[in-house]
């Protein structure tokens, strides 16, 4: 589903490094700013596994602590771009696409494709939009992974990255994507992922995918960050339900294990970075192990690359670089402006 705040970049046949082939790619994306003369300022942002190209412009944004005007991210001096992944479900192709060959969307039929080729998309997208040298690339999350990537891939294409709550190598398996499609095979109108039509049915798609995301939201520490907040447990109960029940009615199910598949394997090059690069965990991330900050640090440092680690003590878990941004932004904005 294509948020109202998002545009769109379509380029022709585009052919994935799986060896599939999609006749059309799609991204979603939106940008704030004004992108320079010298087309120099340009910084890409990289969304998280499940998130959307929203990242700034209001409450909604899922970086809005961070992007804007006079924010560490400032919108007066740089151009910010956010594109949907691949496979995703915001607008960008993916299982929800409709199929040429069928007239019906994809499901599980979508192209198999690689964390590289979310990468090569997004570097259609600002070859398109004119930017020149990338500022830097900053992620967070699943997006913190395309950071490192970015760098290694297009390594003279940035002058910084910032990968926030993200991993050098990800140690997704096949057990990974089983467990995750296997969630969804109870589902009343499953059929083998091609549910659509049927999601809100009684015992649907649906009610898994709120079920799903009630989960992850109190495991990355929205509830905590509630609680924290003065919020009455049924308050909490009521605010996490609602934000499960807008995703799922954007997000896609087939998404959820076909963006894991293509994290399989998927392992930047130390020795390939250049760009200078600040390292960003947070100490109660149940998701990423603070304690890979330093080793991928010290790694980086091996191959000559300025790397630096900065661990953001936060009670919010994988949530809070983001929910206790204030903890870090002048970091972040001292580095980009140390690496004009």
């Amino acid at each position: 589903m294509k948020l109202q705040t998002s545009k769109t970049f379509t380029h022709g046949a585009f052919d994935l490094t799986t060896g599939a082939m999609l006749p059309e790619l799609t991204l979603a994306y939106e940008t704030w700013g004004t992108l320079s003369e010298d087309a120099s300022n340009a910084i890409l942002m990289c969304h998280g596994y499940t998130n959307h190209p929203h990242a700034g412009g209001d409450s909604d944004g899922w970086a809005h602590n961070l992007v804007g005007p006079g924010k560490a991210i400032d919108t007066d001096k740089y151009f910010v771009i956010c594109s949907n992944m691949i496979g995703s479900a915001f607008g960008s192709s993916g299982p929800s696409s409709i199929n040429p060959e069928t007239g019906k969307p994809y499901g599980p039929d979508f192209p198999k494709f690689s964390t590289m080729d979310m990468i090569r998309a997004q570097h259609l997208l600002i070859d398109h939009l004119g930017c020149g040298q990338l500022k830097a690339v900053i992620g967070y999350s699943y997006g913190g992974h395309l950071t490192f990537l970015w760098g290694a891939t297009y390594p003279d294409r940035m002058r910084a990255l910032a990968p926030i709550a993200g991993v050098i190598e990800r140690k997704t398996t096949i057990e990974d994507i089983a467990r995750i499609r296997a969630q969804f095979e109870g589902c009343t109108g499953w059929s083998g992922g091609h549910y659509y039509g049927h999601e809100d049915e009684p015992g649907g798609v649906r009610e898994k995918m709120i079920e799903a995301r009630i989960s992850t939201l109190t495991r990355y520490g929205l509830g905590d960050y509630l609680k924290h907040n003065g919020e009455e447990p049924d308050a909490i109960e009521r605010i996490v339900r609602a934000n499960a029940e807008k995703w799922a009615h954007q997000f896609d199910a087939n998404s959820l294990y076909i963006l894991y598949d293509a994290g399989v394997g998927s392992k930047a090059d130390a020795s390939k970075i250049k760009a200078p690069l600040l390292n960003v965990l947070a100490n109660s991330d149940s998701v990423v192990d603070i304690n890979l900050g330093l080793p991928t640090v010290e790694l980086l440092k091996s191959h000559g690359v300025d790397a630096t680690f900065h661990e953001i003590d936060t009670p919010y878990g994988h949530t809070g670089p983001m929910l206790d941004a204030h903890k870090w932004d002048e970091t972040l904005r001292a580095f980009l402006e140390r690496t004009p």
